[in-house]
């Protein structure tokens, strides 16, 4: 299984960037997915999921209206389109495999499955 991130970078307050995850080594539809973010200092924390077959996305409180998960089933790829993004917004962001077909929000650690190394996004003015 591998995950690789990318698309992260320098933006300003309410500036935008697009994260990309694209994936192989597993049934890529068949998976929930997640991202997930970790601030300098902070641990780790879930930013948003979306079912195996797209039809659905959850987004943490203070992502909620600003980032939009999707997928692309074909190609194996995860996405994240990230708007109005504010200085904590800061951090490096990784995607996630689940462990099944199905993600609530905020889930516990036992449903994330592997992870990818990480992309640095980095929000200042």
């Amino acid at each position: 299984v591998q995950l690789v991130e990318s698309g992260g970078g320098v933006a300003q307050p309410g500036g935008s960037l697009r994260l990309s995850c694209t994936t192989s080594g597993f049934r890529f539809s068949r998976y929930a997915m997640s991202w997930a973010r970790q601030a300098p200092g902070k641990g780790r924390e879930w930013v948003s999921g979306i079912l195996s077959d797209g039809a659905g996305a959850s987004y943490a409180d203070d992502v909620e209206g600003r980032f939009t998960t999707s997928r692309d089933n074909v190609n194996n790829t995860l996405y994240l389109d990230m708007h109005d993004l504010r200085p904590e917004d800061t951090a490096l962001y990784f995607c996630a495999r689940m462990t099944s077909g199905y993600i609530e929000r905020y889930p516990g650690p036992e449903e994330f499955a592997f992870w990818g190394q990480g992309t640095q996004v980095i929000v200042t003015s």
